[in-house]
This record gives structure tokens, C-alpha cells and sequence, in this order.
């Protein structure tokens, strides 16, 4: 059952991991700039397609527009719902250049945009249009790191469904590169005291405004990338709280529970490996922090006596 779970190692694609890590920052900071603000900053994310990762349509005069990364035929395609199209090539070149192109892209879409061009989340944060050092492209491990996400995407959703509080989308977030789902307990949270890399402070108060307990993936962490979980504000014993499978464990370097991609990916059930992952940190935080929990989960399967 592991066969459609694709192995990566990290090592084997960093350069081509951080060249792409700044290309996605350039897209979803054009989203950024058209797209009305929504808590938690979930108007700036990207979402896994059939052919890559999209920004879906995004608003801009009386129209719309989006931005996809197709890793299949490997470019960039930018359209309109005026029927036009340009397409940018996904392959050896800098950050500087991919930058350039997008850019000149949208001008002859007649969308033109301005970003802050500099990247956020990193600890060295060089402006896109100087950026010459991250110039990697290898097609196979774009590929096959959006393959990963597929899979990852796919049980995330399952793991959504069981929840009806407030619970983001399952987003692919470019500050940090990260597949990501949060669920929202419904109370308010203490101010978030930032600290994150080249990200003002604010911005982390606003994406952790409320209480939560998230979840995502990241191609770090491990031999081939690494499932996360967390809590805010971490309620007293989370750390040393019962998270399945035996694999995981608590990093406090992190403040975050993580499981490596490949005990996912070996296991003989890889989605039950990755949904008791999901489910015992997720209760870990819901259950140690008082949430509601009956007000808040419901069986997915609930709608299916109606159609009997």
C-alpha cells in the first residue's frame, strides 16, 4: 500500500527544494496583493492541483486570474477570465530571472502587480530580483515532492471531515514551505510573540489569534521530510502527552510533535500511520486544553441514513 507514497530525500533535492521555496514565495505573494484579507492569512495560501499547486482564481478588477504550477509539463501558467494565458518555464535559472519573467508575464495579461520582492520565514532573506544563488531546477524531484503532497493533502482532508468547528482549508503556506490544516478551538489565544525570520511579529499575531491545534508536512525534518503537530498556546503536559504512532515524538527544539515522512511511507497502512498521527495530537491539545469536543467533531458518514 506504500507503492503511491514517493520517496525523496531531502538531501537529494535542497538545492532545487530552496530554489522552488522561493519561487512559490513570488507567486504567493502576487496572490497576496489582489486578494482580500481573511483570518489567519488564509487568502495568501496555494492548494495542491491535478497538475501541481495553484493559488486558485484571485480576484483583480472586474475579473480573475490565477497562477498554477504545473510539475507535469513543468512551467508556470498564468490565465485570465478574459481567455488569455502566458506561461513561464519550470527549469534551471535563477530566482532573479523566474522573478523577472513572472512579472513581465502579468504585465501582458494586463495584470500588473507589485510585491514586497523579498522573501519572508528564511534567515537570509536576499530580494528576488538579486537573487542569483538559488538557480536549481530538477524536474523529477519537483515531481515527485508534489506527488508527496497529493498523498499528504488526501489524508489531511479525510482528517478534516471529522471536525465542524472552525478549521482552515488544507493550504500549502510558502513562508515556510508547508502543507498545513489547523483547527480552531473557538476561544481566543494570548498575543503570538513572533520571532519568526525576515516576518514582522504582527504577522504571526494574526495567524495565531485564536487557539489551536495544526498539523502539516514539510520537506525537512528528517531523511525525507517530516509530519508536524503543535499546539497554541500549548496547554501544561502536551509534550509529554501519548502521541501514536511509536515513531513520533516530541521536539522540544520545535515545541512541535514530529513523525518522519518515511515511517509514513514504510508502513504497511501508510493512511492509518498518518491519521493516528493526525487524530492522537490533535487530541492531545483538544483534550488536555478542554475543548469542546462534542460540540466540535461529528462523523464524517453522518449524511449517508438520508440516502438509503
Amino acid at each position: 500500500m506504500s507503492g503511491n507514497w514517493p520517496r525523496l530525500r531531502v538531501a537529494e533535492w535542497m538545492d532545487t527544494r530552496d530554489t522552488l521555496h522561493m519561487w512559490t514565495q513570488i507567486v504567493g505573494k502576487i496572490r497576496m496583493a489582489h486578494a482580500p484579507l481573511v483570518n489567519h492569512w488564509w487568502e495568501v495560501a496555494l492548494y495542491v492541483s491535478p497538475r501541481g499547486l495553484t493559488t486558485s482564481p484571485i480576484p483583480y478588477a472586474d475579473g480573475v486570474f490565477d497562477l498554477e504550477f504545473d510539475f507535469v509539463e513543468h512551467r508556470l501558467l498564468a490565465r485570465t477570465s478574459a481567455g488569455e494565458s502566458r506561461a513561464v518555464a519550470l527549469e534551471p535559472k535563477s530566482v532573479a530571472d523566474f522573478y523577472g519573467e513572472v512579472m513581465a508575464a502579468l504585465e501582458a495579461l494586463r495584470v500588473p502587480t507589485t510585491i514586497r520582492p523579498v522573501p519572508n520565514e528564511v534567515e537570509v532573506a536576499i530580494p528576488f530580483a538579486e537573487d542569483i544563488t538559488h538557480a536549481s531546477y530538477d524536474g523529477d524531484a519537483a515531481q515527485r515532492f508534489w506527488r508527496q503532497l497529493i498523498q499528504v493533502d488526501r489524508v489531511f482532508g479525510v482528517y478534516r471531515s471529522h471536525f465542524v468547528g472552525k478549521s482552515s482549508p488544507v493550504h500549502f503556506f510558502w513562508g515556510a514551505m508547508d502543507l498545513a490544516c489547523t483547527r480552531f478551538s473557538g476561544r481566543t489565544a494570548p498575543p503570538h510573540p513572533g520571532g519568526a525570520p525576515n516576518c514582522a511579529d504582527w504577522v504571526m499575531t494574526e495567524g495565531y489569534s485564536q487557539e489551536l491545534a495544526s498539523c502539516g508536512f514539510w520537506p525537512g525534518g528528517g531523511e525525507e521530510g517530516a509530519f508536524y503537530a503543535y499546539a497554541y498556546p500549548e496547554p501544561p503536559g502536551y509534550a509529554e502527552h501519548a502521541v501514536g504512532p511509536g515513531t513520533a515524538e516530541y521536539r522540544r527544539d520545535l515545541g512541535e510533535f514530529v513523525l518522519p515522512y518515511e515511517a509514513v511511507a514504510d508502513s504497511a497502512d501508510p493512511d492509518r500511520t498518518l491519521l493516528e498521527f493526525l487524530d492522537s495530537s490533535y487530541a492531545a491539545a483538544a483534550t488536555l486544553a478542554d475543548w469542546d469536543r462534542g460540540f466540535l467533531e461529528d462523523d464524517p458518514q453522518r449524511l449517508r441514513k438520508h440516502l438509503r
